[in-house]
Parts: structure tokens; sequence; C-alpha cells
């Protein structure tokens, strides 16, 4: 099996995408590669990685959300893999509107298991296709930013990109 690899560079730091050919399988930033990889191979064992430029527009799509338009990424095709239940999880997470924010409470209530805001906090952390499956849509119950496999300031930086109202302190400038 043969798979499309990209590479988007941007200010927030350089995306990483890879897809099968029909759907986007895999998005994290560069030096988060070797756990998308890990997470990828754990997938498809014996796929042969192809450098491609755009494969199916899909570094279009990204750029263009990155520049702006918040819904280019709405409708790319995604496969995740992962359980039943990771597979709800990021399902529900693509309900999201951008822009909004659910606690992981909130998405475990949405997925008629409200006591499992853990398991979905974990399935978040296992999320494959990040932004895309926005992952960074998903804070604390108290409405502050909690971890992002990608880190907290993209967390930060997305949320801010995608308008949403953020009750957070400004972050101290780096000593």
């Amino acid at each position: 099996m043969s798979l499309s690899i990209d590479r988007i560079a941007h200010e927030t730091g350089t995306i990483i995408l890879v897809s099968d050919g029909r759907s986007l399988c895999a998005l994290d930033y560069e030096e988060y590669e070797p756990r998308m990889m890990r997470l990828l191979r754990a997938r498809c064992p014996d796929a042969r990685l192809v450098e491609r430029d755009d494969p199916q527009g899909f570094s279009s799509r990204i750029r263009a959300y990155l520049a702006g338009a918040l819904d280019a990424i709405e409708a790319v095709p995604v496969e995740t893999g992962g359980t039943v239940f990771q597979q709800r999880v990021w399902q529900a997470l693509r309900t999201i509107p951008a822009g909004s924010t659910r606690s992981y409470g909130a998405l475990a209530a949405l997925l008629g298991q409200p006591g499992a805001s853990r398991a979905v906090g974990h399935a978040n952390s296992l999320n494959p296709v990040a932004i895309v499956v926005p992952c960074h849509r998903v804070v604390g119950a108290n409405g502050k930013l909690t971890g992002y496999a990608g880190g907290i300031e993209r967390k930060r930086w997305l949320l801010a990109h995608e308008g949403a109202s953020l009750d957070l302190p400004p972050r101290r400038p780096a000593a």
C-alpha cells in the first residue's frame, strides 16, 4: 500500500499530512512526526510513504483553513482507524463548529456516556488527524485550555484563529 505524504509550512510550525488516496489518514506537526508515524504504522504496517504535493487537494484545503476559510476542512474525508469508541469521539469532534468549544464532559454526554469524560480525553489524545478532526476545540470543564498533542500554544492559536471566545489569562512572554 502506498500513502502520500506532504508538508505545509506555517507560522505555527510545519504540518505533515498523509493521504491514502481517498481520505486524510494522518495530520500532525513536524516535531510530533514520530508519534504520528507510530499511530499510522499501527494501522498500516506495510505502507510505503511517497512524497507528493497536495494529495487529493488536501494540503490546499488545510492552507485555506489556516488562511481564514474555516469551512475549507469541513468536508475533508478522514480515515482514522481506532476503536469503535474512539471513532465515535472523533466523529463527534467534527460536529463542534469552528469558533466553539465543548468540555470533555459535554462531549461524553453527547455520546450518551456522561461518565466517560476521561475516556473521551484519552481518545482525544490519540486523534490521528489533528485540525480536521478538531480535538483542539475540547477544553476543561472550567473552560480552560487543557492538553493538546500539538502543544497548548498551538491550541490557543487554533481557537483564536477560529474566533473562539477564550476566557484565558494572556500568555506570559518567554523570559
